[in-house]
C-alpha cells in the first residue's frame, strides 16, 4: 500500500503541476487577447461623435461647394468677356 500511496502522490503532484502550468498560460493567453482586442475590436461611435464628424463632413462639402461655385462664375465672367474683347478688336 506504501507504493500505491507513493505513486499516487507522485501522480498528484505531477497534475499539480501541469495545472500549475496551464494556468499560467492561460493567464499570459487572456492577458495578451485584452491587449489585442483592446487594438483590433471596433469600438462603436458614440452618436455625438457621429454627429460631430457628419457636420464637419457637411462643413467641408459647403465649403467645396461655394468654392466651385465661385470659379464657376469667374469662367463664365471670363468667357463673357473675352468674347466681347475680341468682337471689339475685330471691328478696331
Amino acid at each position: 500500500k506504501t507504493q500505491e500511496f507513493k505513486s499516487l502522490d507522485k501522480t498528484v503532484s505531477e497534475y499539480s503541476s501541469d495545472r500549475e502550468a496551464t494556468n499560467s498560460e492561460l493567464s499570459a493567453v487572456l492577458e495578451y487577447y485584452a491587449k489585442i482586442k483592446e487594438r483590433c475590436i471596433a469600438k462603436p461611435e458614440t452618436y455625438e461623435e457621429r454627429k460631430a464628424r457628419r457636420e464637419a463632413e457637411i462643413q467641408g462639402l459647403k465649403e467645396a461647394l461655394r468654392t466651385l461655385q465661385e470659379e464657376t462664375a469667374l469662367m463664365q465672367r471670363r468667357k463673357r468677356g473675352g468674347g466681347r474683347r475680341h468682337s471689339f478688336l475685330a471691328a478696331a
